[in-house]
């Protein structure tokens, strides 16, 4: 059960932290053209829809959730031989 629970508490901190710095990083990397938005104004609708690249999110999330969960089982063995 320990075994078990370091993993499970090492996945989650680790699957945490980068899906963090993978958002802080696309955040970081991202540059508007305000200009071209803002000359294209006038040719969009009222409404607003908020969408993303379709399967992108997923595909980071799995890479990220794959990666994480590699890193927590090697830190849960290291734990359980040290014992």
């Amino acid at each position: 059960m320990k075994k078990y629970l370091t993993f499970a508490i090492g996945f989650v901190v680790l699957f945490l932290l980068f899906e963090f710095t993978l958002g802080f990083f696309i955040t970081f990397m991202f540059a508007p053209d305000v200009t071209g938005a803002w000359d294209q104004s006038i040719l969009l609708p009222p409404e607003v829809w908020m969408t993303g690249i379709p399967g992108s999110s997923f595909s980071y999330s799995l890479l990220f959730g794959l990666f994480s969960a590699t890193i927590a089982y090697f830190i849960a063995n290291k734990v359980e031989s040290r014992e």
